[in-house]
């Protein structure tokens, strides 16, 4: 009889919004992150922060140092969202070309976010230096390269199209050039995509020895507190009909936040539709391979697959880094991981031969904007109320520049990004084609009210889950552990009743509508979702209890 894998024990749903590790634990463990009670009581304060990623953490920072009053909350412990899952992005090569993004927001909104990602990658080594925060921060070049081999009809093609993006970038004041038959050290595999586009200038560092530094930093400051396992349902803005005069923040507890402004810095507002319909939702998957130390060369690389593959490395020990790679990105709840980390294990094999062994395997998710710049600001019919969405691949950098630009903005200062980012944009006429495709497709999950994904609960493997669709009754999700225990909750996602899939990468329940995700628990580890699932028996109650009060 095969051994069963281990499932992750239920306190791990308040450490991180998946069963699997990032590699960011190996020399950043949960141990290590920060404490910080829960909220019993209301409480006041001018500014709310819901969130401790890098989008709440860095707004914190930026809102603490001008001397305004933070009250930070987090549904989970701290950093236990998806920064804590990043690929580790740090770069001004963005995942739309600089070519894409003038055609959609024009020749100044290019620059923009050329400027304001510079701006961001640079900070993070600025702040890091400045707190004394050692998070392996440096500066390398970014190389985005063919997914073609020398010599396929289609490699100059896609190569043309990189001296395009290069080209561009250069016109936006970014330092780029492009080396024909560049060779990478230590790409020394039988697969030849040389040729580079170079973005020189981009930067790395460990995401979570930041995030979790400037936190502690903020710990300590008078004007700075933070609740965790204090789940935001409601901001509301109350006053006059013309503008509200403070914001109340509600928690599932019963208590109080009243603020005069709050940023859900939560990867996706907590709210029906409106700029969450604007959003596409990816799951993207990532390994973390032993490589020699120095054996290759210290760099970002990128190529043009759809999904593309990306590389960065990062601290092992002494005699290996951590190549990591990511890539087979797929809409949540629409597909499964099948073969994906094996893929990107083949990838890297044919290319670097002196890999080792791959010690890290998880997967995150991605928020992407249907015109393919973040929406940072106002959330749409507020007057007090700010966002931080719709990171399309990068969420480090836009978390970053996100501190600026709305703490800026809650104090009244002109910021030249305001308007790209403005949630309330109207999109591009170019981008409708796209929103009117994604709103029909996603429409179409509903279909799933007419699906079941197992016969019945018997025929569940061991360590499993499946949604159970009884056409005499409402459908169950369904988590069956490694000793047989079955534990049932609502499989009707509380935000807009789409019907779940199992995720067996991660071991959670997905909404394939918006994003929302749910631990085998039922704890909701993704929003737009704002609560958990329902149990549906005393196994599903047991369990979930277990997992929120570990």
């Amino acid at each position: 009889m095969a051994t069963l894998a281990p499932l992750a024990p239920p306190q791990h749903t308040m450490e991180t919004s998946g069963d699997s590790d990032a590699v960011w634990v190996h020399l950043e463990p949960y141990s290590n992150r920060p404490q910080f009670p829960k909220l019993t009581k209301d409480i006041n304060t001018e500014v709310c922060i819901i969130g401790s990623g890098i989008a709440g953490v860095s707004s914190a920072y930026e809102l603490v140092t001008r001397g305004v009053k933070v009250a930070m909350i987090e549904a989970r412990e701290a950093v236990s969202g998806e920064s804590g899952r990043t690929s580790g992005h740090l770069s001004n090569s963005l995942d739309a070309s600089y070519v894409d993004i003038a055609k959609k927001h024009g020749q100044s909104g290019a620059k923009i976010a050329a400027e304001s990602h510079t701006w961001a990658l640079n900070r993070v080594g600025q702040v890091s230096k400045d707190l004394g925060i050692e998070c392996e921060y440096r500066h390398l070049p970014d190389y985005e390269i063919s997914q073609y081999e020398k010599g396929h009809p289609k490699h100059n093609e896609e190569v043309e199209m990189m001296k395009a993006d290069a080209q561009k970038a250069q016109e936006l004041g970014l330092p780029t050039s492009y080396k024909e038959g560049y060779a990478i050290r230590g790409w020394d595999g039988k697969v030849d995509q040389r040729d580079v586009a170079i973005f020189e200038q981009n930067a790395t560092f460990h995401p979570t020895q930041y995030i979790v530094g400037v936190l502690k930093w903020l710990a300590k400051q008078p004007n700075f507190e933070c609740y965790t396992r204090t789940r935001m349902t409601s901001v509301e803005e109350k006053g006059g009909l013309l503008s509200s005069k403070e914001v109340r923040v509600g928690t599932l507890d019963g208590q109080t936040i009243t603020c005069k402004n709050a940023i859900e810095a939560t990867c996706v507002p907590l709210q029906k539709l409106s700029v969450v319909a604007q959003l596409e939702y990816f799951r993207t998957y990532c390994i973390a391979i032993r490589v020699p130390k120095g054996m290759i060369e210290d760099c970002l690389i990128n190529d043009q697959a759809d999904p593309y593959h990306y590389i960065r490395f990062t601290a092992c020990d002494d005699k290996d880094d951590y190549l990591v790679i990511g890539g087979g990105d797929h809409k949540v709840g629409q597909e499964q991981e099948d073969g994906r980390y094996a893929e990107l294990e083949a990838w890297v094999r044919d290319r670097f031969t002196h890999a080792g062994s791959v010690d890290y395997k998880w997967s995150g998710q991605i928020f992407d904007s249907t015109d393919e710049v973040a929406f940072i600001g106002l959330n749409q019919g507020k007057s007090h109320t700010y966002i931080v969405t719709g990171d399309t691949g990068h969420g480090l950098t836009h978390g970053v520049l996100a501190g600026r630009l709305l703490a800026d903005e809650i104090q009244g200062i002109d910021n030249s990004w305001s308007k790209l980012y403005n949630p309330k944009r109207l999109p591009p006429i170019s981008s409708l084609p796209s929103m009117l495709s994604h709103d029909l497709q996603i429409n179409a999950q509903y279909k799933r009210f007419a699906q079941s994904d197992i016969p019945d609960i018997e025929s569940l493997p061991l360590g499993s889950g499946g949604v159970l669709n009884p056409k005499t009754s409402k459908p169950v999700a369904v988590f069956k552990d490694n000793k047989g225990g079955v534990h049932t909750f609502s499989a009707i996602c509380p935000h807009l009743h789409g019907v779940l899939c199992w995720n067996k990468a991660e071991n959670s329940f997905d909404c394939p509508i918006h994003g929302s995700r749910f631990s085998k628990e039922g704890v909701c580890i993704i929003g737009p979702a704002k609560a958990g699932l329902s149990p549906a028996d005393q196994g599903g109650e047991v369990v979930q209890e277990k997992a929120v009060k570990a």
